[in-house]
């Protein structure tokens, strides 16, 4: 056994130690916490179905292979691998879906290669920009995102950039 199988039972065991010296009921602050938590599931919900809908919708009507299309000359010209537009346009937009285009490119190209390296730094180091902010501003009801979005697209940018550069001379 490792000391990280260890971790987590000691952290659960110093709380509900910490909880009984301080003489809190433990099982009702629980049980509160889980309804509070099952409530803002329920809040969110919509935000989650809204969101999910929309990137299928993005995917499955051509519209994410149809920009590819229109900017794959302008990367391969600048030495940008085409291969890896599909997960840059697709990362902001949902995690699950950048997992199946990052499985595919893996399968075609190998985990060793430039582009499989690449493509696992861009997958770690991108968010979804749009998914987490119409699930987090959803849930507290903020409408207008100011310059979350923007920014979040200007660390994508950057993200991508310092993954190539990196992956280049790294490897």
């Amino acid at each position: 056994m490792k000391i990280s199988d260890f971790i987590l039972p000691f952290v659960i065991g110093g709380i509900l130690f910490y909880g009984m010296i301080k003489e809190v009921d433990i099982y009702s602050v629980f049980v509160e916490g889980a309804f509070d938590g099952a409530k803002s599931a329920v809040k969110i919900l919509p935000y989650i179905i809204a969101i999910i809908f929309a990137v299928n919708l993005f995917i499955q009507s051509g519209a994410e292979e149809f920009i590819v299309k229109i900017i794959q000359p302008i990367t391969t010209f600048i030495g940008f691998p085409a291969e890896l537009l599909s997960l840059i346009i697709v990362k902001p937009l949902s995690g699950g879906a950048s997992y199946g285009v990052i499985q595919t490119i893996l399968e075609n190209h190998g985990a060793d290669s430039y582009i499989g390296r690449s493509a696992a730094v861009l997958m770690g180091s991108a968010e979804t920009i749009f998914y987490t902010a119409a699930v987090y501003f959803g849930a507290v009801g903020i409408t207008n995102s100011r310059y979350t979005i923007k920014v979040g697209l200007m660390s994508h940018v950057a993200s991508i950039i310092a993954a190539l550069v990196v992956c280049k001379y790294m490897f």
